[in-house]
């Protein structure tokens, strides 16, 4: 089972890079840091903090200077969402670091099917039940994020919000059923 600390970090990247099957989960949508803040739950300070830092950068389009719009990806939002909770949780952020890089370096697919769990200081990655338990049959008080559970909870926050599509930079109306203003934008759009 990987375990993710200051000192130890066992990277074990499988997988293919090979997007979400939804059509607002695809490589080439991207999300505006306030579109990206209300998805994972974080404050604009804390993502311009993040991706000043390295911590969570955005992987479409970063900020090229004064004006410029960062543009994140769907799995970048994913792992923002991420961090919030272990940030929440009382993971250290150099733990939280070496987890990132790892996250970052696993196929897509693969992210959907990860448990992160701590004891506060350390992150393991488990991707199977059995990891599970032997790890909370340590004894140790653990906290567990299940990735497939954020990816839905993210899938299901941008399906709300504006997206933008990479190649043409088109705005995307997310899904809002009461917004009826937005409909009427987006009907004399197409």
């Amino acid at each position: 089972m990987p375990r993710y600390s200051a000192t130890t970090a066992v990277t074990t990247p499988r997988g293919s890079d090979t997007g979400s099957s939804t059509s607002r989960g695809t490589d080439d949508i991207g999300y505006r840091g306030p579109t990206a803040c209300a998805a994972a739950g974080i404050t604009y300070r804390q993502l311009d903090y993040w991706a000043r830092t390295g911590l969570v950068e955005p992987s479409v389009r970063p900020a090229y200077g004064s004006g410029s719009q960062r543009l994140y990806s769907f799995r970048d939002v994913v792992v923002l969402k991420i961090v919030k909770r272990l940030l929440d949780t009382g993971v250290s952020l150099q733990n939280i670091r070496t987890a990132v890089q790892h996250l970052r370096e696993r196929g897509v697919a693969d992210l959907a099917q990860v448990t992160l769990m701590s004891d506060g200081a350390t992150v393991y990655e488990c991707t199977s039940p059995d990891e599970v338990v032997d790890l909370l049959q340590g004894g140790q008080g653990v906290f567990g994020i299940a990735v497939g559970v954020v990816w839905r909870d993210v899938e299901n926050a941008l399906a709300q919000l504006h997206g933008e599509r990479v190649d043409t930079g088109e705005t995307l109306v997310g899904h809002h059923p009461g917004d009826e203003l937005a409909r009427r934008r987006s009907n004399r759009a197409g």
